[in-house]
C-alpha cells in the first residue's frame, strides 16, 4: 500500500519535472525527494492511526474431525466427498450386530430385574403385616429387606449397562453435526473404524461458520473499535472490494500466551511481537454471488470517524491494491 503511494509521487514528480521542464540539479531533486518523504511521511502516519490497513487477511474456518465413539466395521458409507449435506444425514453405519444383541439382552435382563424387586417388594410388605400381627417374624421381614434392596441395587446397576450399551448402539450411526460438507472422505464400507484408532475417518466442514481476521499492526489500532466501517479484497477477486464492519477485536495476541509448565517466563529477545487480530464481517450483497473457498486470502482496511478526508485515499489505494491482483505472478 505505503508502495503505490510513493509510486503515485514519483510518477507525478516526473512528470511535473518534465511539463515545466525542471532542470535536474542539488536544488531540485533532494527538494523533490526530501518534500515526498515529509509528505507521504505524514500521510502514511495519519492514515495508519485513523485508518488502518492489513495486507494479510484470511478467512479461517473449523473442521470437525468425525471419529466413531464405537469400534466396528463399516457397511455404509451414503456421502460424497465435498457435496453438501444437511444437519442430520447419515455420514456412514458401522455393523450394529453385536451392540443390538446387547441391548436387546440387558433389556431382557431389567425386565427379569423389575419382576424380582416386584416379588421382594410383594413379600417384604407381606412380612411386614404379618410381624404386626404378631404372625410373622423379624427375620423373615429382614430376609426380605435384603432381597429387595439387592434386587433394586441389581436394578440400577443393569438400568447404567443398559443405557451405555443403548449410548453404543447410537454411536454406530454417524451424524452430520450442521450444515456442511465432508472432505478428506477416507473411509470405504468393509474398513474398520473406532476410537481405539484414535484416526478420523473424515473431516467435515461447517457452512457458514467462518471468520474473516484481518491482522493488524498493534500501533494500528490506537482508534479501532467494534461497529467501524471497513473494506475487504481477496486474490481470487481482482479488482473487487466489498463493504463489511468490524465486529470485534479479539482480546489476545497468540505470541503472548503461556501454558503451565515447570519452567518460569523468561525474557526471550527474539520473540515477535505478533500483530493483532480483527474479525471482519461482510456485510456487502455483491459477495453471496460467489462459491468460494473457505481459507480465501486478502486484506482488508478500517475507517474510523477521525480524519476522514483521508479515508478517501485509503478507498482509493484499496482499489488499485486489487487491481494488482490482477497481475498475481508479480504480486
Amino acid at each position: 500500500m505505503e508502495l503505490l503511494l510513493i509510486l503515485i509521487y514519483t510518477a507525478i514528480c516526473v512528470a511535473v519535472f518534465k511539463l515545466f521542464r525542471l532542470p535536474l540539479n542539488k536544488w531540485t531533486v533532494p527538494t523533490a525527494a526530501l518534500g515526498g518523504a515529509v509528505m507521504l511521511g505524514t500521510l502514511f502516519m495519519v492514515m495508519n492511526y485513523n485508518h488502518p490497513y492489513s495486507e494479510s487477511t484470511r478467512m479461517y474456518f473449523q473442521s470437525i474431525p468425525i471419529v466413531p465413539q464405537v469400534r466396528g466395521r463399516i457397511v455404509e458409507v451414503p456421502v460424497k466427498a465435498n457435496s453438501l449435506v444437511k444437519k442430520g444425514a447419515v455420514l456412514f453405519r458401522i455393523d450394529d450386530t453385536p451392540y443390538r444383541d446387547k441391548v436387546e439382552s440387558l433389556t431382557a435382563r431389567v425386565k427379569g430385574a423389575k419382576d424380582n424387586q416386584k416379588h421382594a417388594k410383594l413379600e417384604l410388605d407381606r412380612s411386614q403385616r404379618l410381624q404386626k400381627k404378631g404372625a410373622g417374624s423379624d427375620r423373615d421381614t429382614q430376609r426380605w429387606r435384603s432381597q429387595y434392596d439387592d434386587a433394586q441395587a441389581n436394578l440400577f446397576d443393569l438400568k447404567a449397562q443398559l443405557h451405555q450399551a443403548q449410548f453404543d448402539l447410537d454411536g454406530t450411526i454417524l451424524h452430520a453435526p450442521s450444515d456442511g460438507m465432508v472432505t478428506q472422505l477416507t473411509v470405504l464400507p468393509g474398513m474398520m473404524a473406532g476410537a481405539a484408532l484414535f484416526k478420523p475417518v473424515m473431516v467435515f466442514e461447517p457452512r457458514d461458520e467462518a471468520d474473516l481476521i484481518g491482522w493488524f499492526r498493534q500501533n494500528n489500532l490506537l482508534r479501532v473499535s467494534a461497529g467501524n466501517e471497513a473494506e475487504v479484497a481477496f486474490d481470487a477477486l481482482p479488482g473487487q472490494v466489498f463493504k463489511a464492519r468490524v465486529e470485534r477485536v479479539l482480546p489476545f495476541i497468540g505470541e503472548g500466551q503461556i501454558q503451565p509448565t515447570t519452567d518460569l517466563i523468561e525474557f526471550r529477545d527474539n520473540a515477535q511481537a505478533g500483530r493483532v487480530a480483527v474479525v471482519i464481517k461482510i456485510e456487502d450483497p455483491a459477495f453471496d454471488q460467489y462459491e468460494l473457498p473457505a481459507g480465501l486470502f486478502g486484506q482488508s482496511a478500517i475507517y474510523t470517524e477521525h480524519a476522514h478526508h483521508l479515508a478517501v485515499l485509503r478507498r482509493i489505494l484499496m482499489r488499485m491494491a486489487s487491481w494488482l491482483d490482477y497481475l498475481f505472478p508479480f504480486h
